[in-house]
């Protein structure tokens, strides 16, 4: 649970980052929409968890129709998103949406997000049929840290339909109870007056003038009573344990030094750029961290001559630079990732998890590296 709060708190920081980057709506899939489902455990990366402008056959599906991502557990669809563009207000309802989710009674949370905003609906006024209002809404911007455990329940691995729905109940009920209490009590109306009234211990005929007198009287006494209430929790003699001698506790973020040799550090940027490819590749693809003094790799099984890329994080600017050539197809990919070109034609990398925006060209590297044509000396010329 630790680092699925960590991992939503950085991306947090990203979307706060690069969200105005995010120009058209593939940008905002691929920057904003994709990592979020990756930290969900639903990789982008494996068609049974993922499947992009998913189309189903039923009853008023509209020709050429797509839901933007569909995500599976266990071969069944669970959760439909629609994906709008960064910055683009969303409207409460999706009709397209709306008609997926009605349509597959297996699928039980609709989502719609702009990269920054996330709204989810499920069917609680009627079974099988999207509610009109969200039942919880995320924004990423201004991260309601309270809200990092709900989301834990959205994992692949938490999927359970069921205990979303009572999460759903939950949070319609939390927010109807607290308009209530915003209203009757907060505000002092006729009936919290009457029942305040009523149960203290004045002897009063409760008519229409008398309500009119006490009715500041108890916006006053509501007041104070929370006032002192907080004073009281602020000033209370907190219970002191005995002190325990600490332990060192392991920093997953600290830098990692080589023992044998101190000016080799391997930064958490570079473990994660590891963790990155390897989902990306697969585990079976033999990526191997290598660090030096000068700069990070990945290689080919341990291969020093067969590095998928090399990673440099001094400056401003981290960069990778990869194995295969940057032919202008490569080039499209990596300006359509929304990511910029450095010196040599390596690739500026604000964050290792941009990995996830040029698979493509990953998987053309392991290819590359994976061909001993592409590493046999050439033999000196037979005279």
């Amino acid at each position: 649970m630790n680092e699925f709060m960590e991992r939503v708190r950085r991306h947090a920081e990203h979307v706060i980052t690069v969200g105005h980057h995010c120009t058209t709506e593939e940008t905002t899939k691929q920057a904003l929409i994709l990592p979020l489902l990756d930290i969900l455990g639903f990789s982008p990366f494996d068609p049974t968890k993922v499947k992009a402008e998913f189309g189903a056959d039923f009853p008023g599906a509209k020709a050429n129709e797509r839901v933007d991502y569909a995500l599976f557990c266990h071969g069944v669809p669970v959760m439909f998103i629609e994906a709008k563009t960064f910055g683009e207000k969303l409207s409460n309802h999706s009709p397209q949406l709306a008609r997926y989710f009605n349509a597959t009674p297996e699928v039980t949370i609709g989502a719609i997000t702009n990269g920054q905003v996330w709204r989810f609906f499920t069917d609680l006024t009627n079974k099988n049929v999207m509610d009109s209002e969200p039942f919880l809404m995320v924004d990423f911007a201004a991260l309601d840290e309270s809200l990092i455990g709900r989301l834990y329940r959205f994992r692949h691995d938490e999927f359970q339909p069921e205990a979303l729905r009572t999460l759903a109940e939950e949070s319609i009920y939390l927010a109807a109870f607290k308009d209530v209490v915003n209203h009757s009590v907060l505000e002092c109306d006729q009936d919290f007056v009457r029942y305040v009234a009523g149960k203290s211990t004045v002897q009063r005929s409760l008519t229409a003038r008398f309500m009119e007198v006490i009715t500041p009287i108890v916006k006053q006494a509501v007041a104070q009573s929370m006032s002192e209430r907080v004073a009281s929790s602020l000033s209370a003699p907190k219970s002191v344990a005995p002190e325990e001698p600490k332990q060192p506790v392991d920093d997953p973020m600290a830098d990692q030094v080589d023992p044998s040799n101190p000016r080799i550090v391997t930064t958490y940027a570079e473990r994660r750029l590891i963790e990155v490819l390897t989902d990306i590749l697969g585990e079976d693809a033999g990526v191997v961290a290598k660090d030096t003094e000068s700069y990070f790799a990945a290689l080919f099984q341990g291969k020093v001559n067969r590095w998928l890329l090399r990673y440099w994080s001094e400056g401003k600017h981290p960069r990778i630079q990869v194995i295969v050539p940057m032919t202008d197809e490569r080039r499209h990919e990596i300006g359509r990732a929304g990511l910029q070109f450095g010196p040599s034609d390596s690739i500026l990398l604000g964050h290792p998890d941009h990995l996830m925006r040029i698979p493509g060209i990953l998987f053309d590297a392991l290819e590359y590296c994976r061909d001993d044509n592409n590493f046999k000396r050439t033999a000196p010329d037979q005279k």
